[in-house]
């Protein structure tokens, strides 16, 4: 496309970044514009740190009309902009380019309405996740996707990768909590959209969320708020076999029990928790996990948990454990919260993915996964949100030794192939970004992408938002991964 010509060019000469500093001096102050080449080493990658870019300059607005103005000297000036929120995302969507802007969104972190009546809360795009609940908390609200990084990943970012987390089982995933958006374009105008869920016209809303930063930047976002349910009960079911658990996680849903989260982990993820957490409450002898999550009122929870406690004893549970107060729920879930970072206890480095599979389909998935792991001499992690399928496959390995990177790289690439192919997606709330653009034509079909294109290039006319991410460019893995090489000159490969 155009736009791609574009970049290329712009990727390629020379620029004297003394006038556009200024110009963003004048705009925000001198403390805000991060230039000092050791400074900008803190904002060279997110959170999938095997590649690194330093970007040309680090801006950080406080307001939407500095975000714009910002914008606004970058259209004028032909130059790229990569937006970041706090860094935590795995697949490289913040990830600079050569000689690009990056725009911080972390000092945009108010809370600036909240609306009980109405069930929504107004914040800027900087606001950690969690911060959410802990201001509706008190009224008997919180806000229901929470990812893993919960305590320390933002809201704009969760926007731009349709953020998932535990509970999005029973409530949706970001998109379904988001009701409006003031965004800056990728020109600099400023627009609002949504509002209303009865909103004529196209969703736009729908359309920004999960669009990975290429369609511009968010700069106000209003969430929907629930109200917290009467009663909550978690059962931890541990089993002999991934197939009985797996087995259970369909069969739950099939009588019509919707958990508010269903997440199972495997024999490797519990004995890492368990050794790094130390919470003494996963049976480290188990295969396999699986944590059920039930609410609602008093009745159905008591019901509903009667009943998930005989399915999974049908299906060869060795036990059931049952938490019933705030504090033993969260001690359940806090295993599961910090299985990521107990695998960065446990190796050098670790590569993950996020393929969603059918949930009939996660026996087989499992068993195909442990081979992969044998073939290609990686130890393999499982840890994933079951009820819907989303799986979270961490290949441990050295990122040290030369070749390593390459060879996981591979694998996971097979992990996402058989995804597909079983009819599932290459991902569920982690993103495309610069990791998992080249797997895009195994879902979706030429005119699937040049459709999505279309839509790209209507709003990001020069493609300066967020360029070479999202999309294959070229079409292949390999040409993709030379055309990266080429565009973005000194990417650093760890």
């Amino acid at each position: 496309m155009a736009s791609g010509v574009a970049l290329t060019e712009i990727a390629t000469q020379p620029r004297d970044w003394q006038p556009v500093i200024q110009a963003f001096i004048a705009v925000l102050d001198d403390d805000r514009v991060v230039r000092r080449k050791e400074e900008l080493l803190v904002y060279e990658c997110d959170g999938l740190t095997s590649y690194r870019q330093r970007p040309a300059v680090v801006v950080l607005p406080k307001t939407t009309e500095e975000v714009a103005a910002l914008v606004k000297i970058c259209d004028r000036n032909h130059i790229p902009f990569v937006t970041r929120g706090a860094g935590t995302g795995l697949s490289g969507g913040a990830l600079p380019i050569e000689d690009s802007v990056l725009i911080v969104t972390a000092c945009m972190g108010q809370i600036l309405d909240i609306d009980y009546d109405n069930q929504r809360v107004v914040v800027q795009p900087g606001v950690i996740n969690n911060w959410v609940t802990d201001a509706v908390s008190g009224a008997g609200f919180y806000y229901a996707p929470d990812p893993s990084s919960q305590s320390v990943c933002s809201i704009g970012g969760n926007i731009a990768e349709n953020s998932g987390g535990v509970h999005c089982l029973k409530y949706g995933v970001t998109t379904n909590h988001v009701l409006g958006l003031k965004l800056v374009l990728p020109n600099g105008d400023i627009v609002d959209v949504g509002d209303m869920p009865e909103s004529p016209g196209y969703d736009l809303t729908g359309v920004f969320v999960g669009s990975e930063g290429t369609l511009g930047i968010a700069t106000e976002i209003t969430l929907r708020i629930l109200k917290s349910p009467e009663s909550a009960q978690t059962l931890l079911a541990d089993f002999n076999s991934v197939e009985a658990a797996a087995k259970s996680v369909s069969d739950i849903i099939s009588v019509g029990i919707i958990p508010a989260g269903m997440e199972m982990m495997d024999n490797f993820s519990i004995n890492a928790v368990e050794q790094v957490v130390a919470l003494d409450c996963y049976p480290r002898d188990a295969t396999a996990i699986l944590l059920v999550e039930v609410d609602g009122s008093p009745a159905d929870v008591a019901a509903s948990a009667q009943k998930v406690s005989e399915i999974v004893k049908g299906n060869g549970a060795r036990s059931v454990a049952i938490a019933t107060t705030p504090n033993e729920r969260l001690r359940l879930w806090k295993g599961r919260k910090a299985a990521f970072a107990a695998m960065g206890k446990l190796s050098p480095d670790y590569y993950v993915q996020d393929g969603v599979i059918p949930r009939a389909q996660l026996p087989y998935v499992l068993n195909e996964i442990a081979s992969l792991s044998q073939k290609y001499g990686y130890d393999v992690a499982n840890v994933f949100h079951a009820g819907d399928g989303n799986l979270h496959p961490l290949i441990l390995y050295n990122n040290a030794v030369p070749g390593q990177l390459e060879t996981v790289e591979a694998l996971g690439g097979e992990i996402l192939k058989l995804c597909v192919d079983v009819g599932g997606s290459i991902s569920g709330e982690h993103g495309i970004g610069a990791d998992k653009r080249c797997y895009m034509p195994q879902m979706f079909t030429d005119a699937d992408l040049e459709t999505m294109q279309w839509v790209r290039a209507a709003i990001n006319t020069q493609g300066l938002a967020n360029p070479t991410k999202l999309f294959p460019t070229p079409k292949t893995c390999g040409e993709a991964a030379m055309a990266q090489t080429t565009t973005v000159t000194d990417v650093e490969r760890f």
